[in-house]
């Protein structure tokens, strides 16, 4: 009964929409085309129905999607116009509408037997890539999570202009990212990265899903009728594409998403300049497996590693006696001048005062207090600086990271950081030197010692190097990354 009345031609919702036709129909949703009698223009209404289908996880993504929609502002993702709640005897649920897009599906120029170019193919992924980099770099990042054919819509093309371009249906949407807690499998089977069938996604997820959806375009032939036990693409079953494509095409769609293309950016700056991609290093697999999966500890690192299935700590060491001197020494030089012009600068202008301020009785007792009191934080500050021992340990969780002297965290004062585990998403490796534009426009280097900045959601990062007492070599850096990474089972990315 529901769904007769919804498809009825002049069937009106909401007193404003007059039905026109369904679009599709997928379990307790239903897509309708309509005309919207106050402004005159046709509009989709996407909606979810509360029939024996229904689980409060639709209604979630359903409301994820409307909510997603509402703060998004692109011309290639359609807009959001209106959210209603259906409720008479007949039929009960809650409708989306949105702008609606007269143009067909990728998947239904494929069912007609269209032919897409290598060029094509490529401008698409370009088109795509850009498309993505606008979600991703929201606050927080949006994820669709369900890039496929029939997703993508086309149309204006013209010759060898595949002409606009526009990413739909955003029932899958993730907006937050977490590396553990609950569990939401979304996806098409396929287009789905390994890491989805987790209920897990990153913005490396979508391109792998964006890799997925290209290769069916190259081949007709759906994504996982290619894949191999090992879960990669059996490429030499693609003879129609160049091998540059096919290496960026490898990269986009690899199980480990550490492997793949660490953003949109760089995928995208792979694409303009695929003409090198074989040439370059940093696009070999072979080369990328080595420098991300296969680092061990360094040789001379004092760094030491505690793992079990369920917990890793990495423990760090205090500083070496040579080092504990030479800032002792570094310290004393820079003070001792600092105290001898001070003396003659700024104690003969100001004795009288202060031989007049201490006559006053209670003056004695605030000086000595200040003075015992910056004694006592100068002394913790140094006691941490030299002798202070950082260990970071992940279990279950959390992550906690505490610094300790001689065994005890009393002498330190610094308070345990402690970070939810599920809240974890990214571990970004920090580059050693970085260039800056200045306002002249020139380039200006510095350097700064590498380290590894966890990403707590989407906004807050904690830089590891602000807990050390002395700085990660590379080595290092790039063997605890990967350690980190394993244990949590989250993207590394490097700056």
């Amino acid at each position: 009964m529901a769904d007769q009345l919804l498809t009825d031609a002049n069937q009106k919702l909401h007193d404003r929409y007059i039905v026109i036709r369904k679009i599709a129909e997928n379990g307790n949703r239903r897509t309708l085309l309509a005309d919207d009698s106050h402004h005159g223009n046709q509009v989709v209404i996407k909606i979810l129905l509360f029939n024996e289908e229904f689980r409060w996880e639709d209604l979630k993504l359903f409301e994820r999607e409307a909510e997603t929609l509402k703060h998004l502002s692109h011309p290639a993702i359609p807009q959001y116009l209106d959210y209603f709640e259906l409720d008479t005897s007949e039929i009960k649920g809650f409708a989306l509408v949105q702008t609606y897009c007269n143009a067909k599906s990728l998947q239904e120029y494929i069912d007609t037997g269209r032919n897409f170019s290598e060029s094509e193919i490529i401008q698409l992924g370009k088109l795509l890539l850009e498309i993505l980099h606008y979600l991703h770099s929201r606050h927080p990042a949006v994820i669709h999570r369900d890039i496929k054919l029939s997703n993508i819509l086309l149309n204006n093309t013209s010759g060898n202009n595949v002409g606009d371009v526009y990413l739909v249906d955003f029932g899958s949407v993730q907006t937050s990212i977490k590396a553990r807690g609950t569990k939401t499998v979304v996806g098409t089977y396929g287009y789905m990265p390994p890491e989805q069938f987790g209920g897990r996604a990153f913005p490396g997820s979508d391109l792998y899903s964006l890799g997925m959806t290209l290769i069916y375009l190259a081949t007709k032939k759906h994504p996982s009728e290619l894949l191999g036990d090992d879960l990669n693409i059996k490429f030499e079953q693609i003879p129609n594409i160049s091998p540059e494509l096919k290496a960026w095409l490898n990269i986009m769609i690899q199980p480990s998403i550490n492997s793949r293309f660490d953003s949109t950016t760089a995928a995208l700056h792979a694409l303009d300049n695929l003409s090198n991609i074989l040439s370059n290093d940093d696009y070999n697999l072979y080369y990328r497996d080595i420098h991300f999966s296969k680092f061990k500890k360094p040789l001379h690192s004092k760094i030491k590693i505690k793992k079990t299935v369920n917990k890793l700590e990495i423990i760090f060491p205090t500083k070496t006696i040579k080092q504990i001197v030479g800032n002792i020494l570094g310290a004393i030089i820079p003070s001792a001048i600092i105290l001898y012009v001070g003396y003659y600068v700024l104690f003969y202008p100001t004795k009288y005062l202060i031989g007049f301020l201490l006559q006053i009785f209670i003056i004695n007792y605030i000086i000595i207090f200040l003075c015992t009191s910056l004694v006592l934080f100068l002394s913790s500050c140094l006691l941490i600086h030299l002798f202070g021992r950082t260990k970071l340990v992940i279990d279950e969780k959390r992550l906690i990271v505490t610094t300790k002297v001689f065994g005890s965290q009393a002498l330190a004062g610094a308070e345990r950081k402690i970070i939810a585990r599920e809240h974890i998403w990214k571990l970004v490796s920090s580059a050693q030197e970085y260039k800056l534009v200045n306002l002249k426009n020139d380039i200006e280097k510095t350097v700064k010692p590498p380290s590894l900045i966890i990403w707590e959601g989407t906004f807050s990062n904690h830089d590891l190097s602000q807990y050390l007492n002395q700085p990660l070599t590379l080595l290092e850096r790039d063997w605890l990354a990967q350690e980190i990474s394993d244990f949590l089972d989250i993207q590394i990315i490097k700056e």
